[in-house]
């Protein structure tokens, strides 16, 4: 059995998109090997071990907010107004020396340690100021009210984040909360990226007839790029068995993974197809999704198809503009994800209001650019870029989101609710 399993499909199958997805995922192992880095290196990387907090925080007991500090007590010995005498100020990261007297409170400044003596913090505002005099109105607060308790973020001994996390910059700030000042992580995957096909032309050199630029590795260099892996930009290869097998050679020899976007479709000049064959258990799926139907997945070894100690996967796009970067979103994007040790991230979906009718034939996935927006009556709807067609990059430009229709999925009427994956949720 191949590290890809039997083979999944039947000759002319089409494989569903959940199926090809589940396959991936079966197949992938993360990175072992780790780094330690400073704290302002680690957004975006993924940690290799849990980070057990050194310390309770917050530290003591404090105030929430800027206040007076009584004991709650105090506030219920009087069915009208409570006068207490005011002993000096609390400011944070002074405490207050000595022992309060019963029947006194304190002025408190937001974070400032809580007397011991004290459980209650009364907002400025609510306060009446006499001198040295505080009227409290009754009902107005109860007793524990507006106090921060030692360790309620997280406490002393116990996990603060969990390996797997990749790191957000809401963590990066958790982690100085603790102290910390560098964190292990997984070390940054390598993906080879290359396009193929003579017709490809770089952004900047002449056109001749019947050429193009290539957008996809652009596209594919920015999706890389917000995943936070290091990439090894290896440029466009012509359809030429040389060529590509001194690329297949580099990207073998010095990544861990091979993205490539052209040459996995039936056509007589895509030798590509049966370098990556010779090359390792690639498997080329004939997926039921549109755009997207040619992808090719599967683990690669070096010419003499030595079993080294890991595999270089592939991740082989089509050559379409737009089916190559939905491709990228459905396929590698999580596959990437898996093998840099990060915990699985589903996409968020959302369910919007289809402004127009969507036809659909059950049988396929398919993946449409929309403007997800919000309506009149506040709820979300999303309408269509317009023309579909797998080479129209204009219409992935001028999206904010994908329109996922189900495999088994109908056409849409207007007004049907669809699902909807945000760009921002994709990158």
């Amino acid at each position: 059995m191949s590290e890809l399993g039997p083979s999944p499909l039947a000759a002319g199958h089409e494989l569903p998109v959940e199926a090809a997805r589940a396959l991936i995922a079966a197949a992938l192992q993360p990175l072992t090997d780790t780094e330690t880095v400073p704290l302002q290196q680690a957004l975006g990387r993924v940690l290799a071990v849990d980070v057990i907090s050194p310390i309770d925080v917050p530290a003591h007991d404090n105030s929430a907010m800027d206040g007076y500090a009584f004991r709650g007590s105090d506030l219920l010995l009087e069915a009208a107004t409570t006068l207490t005498a005011v002993v000096g100020t609390v400011f944070a990261g002074s405490p207050l020396s000595g022992v309060l007297p019963e029947g006194h409170c304190v002025r408190i400044m937001t974070g400032a340690v809580m007397p011991p003596e004290l459980d209650t913090v009364v907002p400025i505002e609510l306060c009446t100021v006499e001198g040295d005099r505080v009227q409290v109105q009754p009902g107005v607060i109860k007793g524990g009210d507006n106090r921060r308790r030692q360790g309620e973020d997280l406490r002393l001994g116990l996990p603060a984040l969990t390996a797997g996390q990749r790191l957000r910059p809401a963590d990066l700030g958790l982690l100085a909360s603790l102290g910390v000042v560098g964190v292990t992580v997984f070390r940054k995957l390598k993906v080879a990226l290359f396009s193929t096909g003579d017709e490809l032309r770089n952004p900047g050199e002449p056109l001749p007839a019947g050429c193009i630029y290539d957008s996809n590795r652009q596209s594919l260099l920015g999706a890389l790029g917000c995943l936070g892996v290091d990439v090894l930009d290896l440029g466009l290869v012509a359809d030429d068995p040389v060529a590509l097998n001194a690329t297949l050679d580099r990207a073998l020899a010095e990544a861990d993974v091979v993205l490539t976007s052209g040459g996995v479709s039936m056509g007589d000049a895509d030798y590509t197809r049966d370098l990556l064959a010779s090359r390792g258990e690639v498997g080329f799926w004939k997926v039921a999704m549109r755009p997207g139907r040619p992808f090719a997945f599967g683990p690669l070894r070096g010419p003499d198809h030595a079993q080294g100690p890991k595999p270089v996967w592939l991740f082989a796009l089509p050559g379409n503009p737009v089916a190559a970067l939905v491709t990228f979103h459905v396929f590698a994007r999580d596959g990437l994800l898996q093998l840099s040790g990060a915990r699985p991230q589903p996409v968020p979906r959302l369910r919007a209001r289809s402004m127009s009718a969507i036809r659909k034939r059950p049988g396929r996935s398919e993946f449409q650019r929309g403007i997800l927006e919000p309506g009149a009556d506040g709820r979300w709807q999303v309408r269509l870029t317009g023309a579909q067609g797998a080479g129209i990059l204009r219409s992935m430009s001028e999206a904010n989101a994908l329109v996922v229709l189900g495999h088994d999925q109908g056409s849409v009427a207007a007004g049907d609710d669809v699902d909807v994956w945000l760009f921002d949720g994709l990158l």
